[in-house]
């Protein structure tokens, strides 16, 4: 049995690249416990879990609410003395256009995307800090990069985590805590998924037809799949990872977008 020596904390993590993350991290031994608003249903929990065959614990988590974020984190503290790694997968996406862009659209993604990164992300840093070892990590987006028209608060909020995260590793440098984001293109979760439900009842195409148009939007291809993004997340957590900070790394087959 594999002995567990570090302590994470993934958020939205009951599904997507946050879900494999948290089953990659377990299968290397380390103490997951994955924060999600529905963190707090034991029954959608042991069902999401069970199935996947993950041995982590999960509380209820807004990330949008520092009170939410304190207790998530105290609790996780007390019961295993600190915290060593943290995944923030947690975000959300609607699509709107600038003009009309309506504020709850608007603050909903920056207030979960970005600002509950960095709530996060505050509440860990003593703890790491004071362990003098951390490694962060923050699901970021090509989007980061790219433009996309009718997505300016899902871009102008991954593009604050590159910025975020250039702070936390000038801070967290001397003490042996570094911070990192993965910027992907599309990835093959259950957001996407919805996203080619939709494409198939507007377009009246077969799903086959639907996701091959996602997957040629690459070189490559073929949709980047939440394992790669995981291994990679994997790796970046890692004793080997302690040089690489203040990166931002784009897993995007080949193309930007």
């Amino acid at each position: 049995m594999t002995q567990v020596t570090r302590t994470a904390i993934v958020t939205g993590g009951l599904s997507g690249m946050g879900l494999a993350i948290a089953r990659r991290l377990v299968r290397d031994g380390v103490d997951v416990t994955i924060g999600a608003r529905r963190g707090g249903d034991a029954d959608a929990v042991r069902e999401i879990l069970g199935a996947q065959g993950i041995e982590a614990r999960a509380a209820a988590l807004d990330v949008r609410d520092s009170d939410s974020v304190a207790r998530f984190v105290s609790d996780v503290v007390a019961r295993r003395g600190g915290v060593d790694i943290l995944v923030n997968a947690a975000g959300v996406y609607s699509e709107a256009p600038v003009t009309d862009h309506p504020n709850a659209v608007w603050d909903d993604q920056i207030d979960t995307n970005l600002s509950g990164t960095f709530r996060m992300i505050r509440a860990v840093m003593p703890h790491m800090t004071a362990a003098g070892w951390g490694r962060i990590v923050n699901l970021a987006s090509v989007a980061a990069h790219q433009g996309m028209a009718n997505n300016a608060a899902y871009c102008a909020s991954k593009a604050g985590l590159l910025g975020l995260g250039r702070c936390v590793s000038l801070e967290g440098a001397a003490h042996g805590v570094t911070c990192v984001s993965i910027s992907p293109t599309w990835v093959e979760t259950e957001m996407l998924k919805q996203f080619i439900d939709a494409d198939i009842a507007a377009s009246g195409k077969s799903r086959e037809e639907i996701r091959a148009n996602y997957a040629a939007s690459n070189p490559q291809h073929q949709l980047v799949q939440p394992e790669e993004i995981a291994e990679l997340a994997a790796f970046l957590v890692s004793d080997a990872g302690r040089a690489i900070t203040m990166e931002d790394v784009q897993v995007n087959a080949g193309s930007l977008w």
